[in-house]
């Protein structure tokens, strides 16, 4: 049975014993309070992502998904999500993505053990294969005055050992998920050029067999895809509604209802 809601915290069982648990923190910056999420995973954990920091496979302690403003155009993303996890006390390798969306409005689903929490903006939607962009002379390509944030950010949590192989098609599962989500939400894209994907499973022990496929007729990745669908579907229509009114009206430093830990 799946489950699924949108708030800043999301608990799971894994393993029928700890859970996931996502906190919400905050930092001002850019003139404004901005807000992240936090899974602290601990040991134990091997994760395939395709985030800026922490990307590729291997153990990692936690996940950090920061929200920047549209138009960010930092070239070292990766030293700014670390600067952020070392402000939040997080040591250890880690993965940090990002998204200009609201990450207050990350939906999550569950089922059959696999946990997905998914940040959704859907400002520039695109498809993977697109012409080569083609600008007239003196075209200006800067970032848009409307709001158009982008990035559709995808965190899963598979409660087994995965092989390496296993794990590689668990992602390319999770984004097949994301695409017939946003084709049945009335998207007619891949994505948006930025999206991220992380899968996280358990650390093999030795002596005790690993999980080897993740596509999804395989249990766990069928999981995995129910999951990302349904929170993907839902952040995607969430998102159409939040367009129609724009962002939420800023305030310039935190608040203490801005941390839920």
């Amino acid at each position: 049975m799946t489950e699924t809601d949108r708030v800043p915290r999301a608990a799971a069982a894994v393993d029928g014993s700890a859970p996931v648990l996502v906190d919400r923190s905050a930092r001002a910056e850019d003139g404004a309070c901005r807000h992240h999420l936090l899974w602290r995973a601990g040991p134990g954990w091997r994760m395939v992502s395709s985030a800026v920091l922490g990307g590729g496979i291997g153990e990692r302690q936690w996940v950090l998904n920061a929200q920047v403003r549209s138009g960010y155009d930092r070239l070292d993303p990766d030293r700014h999500l670390a600067e952020l996890a070392a402000a939040e006390g997080l040591t250890g390798p880690g993965v940090g993505l990002m998204t200009a969306a609201e990450v207050d409005r990350a939906t999550r689903s569950e089922d059959g053990g696999v946990t997905a929490l998914v940040t959704t903006g859907l400002g520039v939607p695109t498809w993977a294969a697109a012409p080569e962009p083609t600008d007239p002379p003196g075209a200006d390509r800067t970032v848009p005055t409307a709001y158009v944030p982008g990035t559709v950010n995808i965190v899963a949590v598979v409660p087994v050992a995965v092989s390496d192989a296993g794990l590689v098609n668990l992602l390319a599962t999770a984004t097949e998920a994301k695409v017939q989500a946003l084709l049945e939400a009335g998207y007619a894209c891949t994505g948006t050029p930025s999206d991220a994907v992380c899968v996280a499973v358990r650390t093999p022990v030795p002596g005790r067999a690993t999980e080897p496929f993740g596509g999804p007729r395989s249990p766990w990745g069928a999981r995995l895809a129910r999951a990302v669908h349904r929170a993907v579907l839902d952040g995607a229509r969430a998102d159409t509604l939040a367009r129609r009114t724009g962002p939420p009206a800023p305030h310039p430093a935190p608040r203490s209802e801005c941390f839920l830990p």
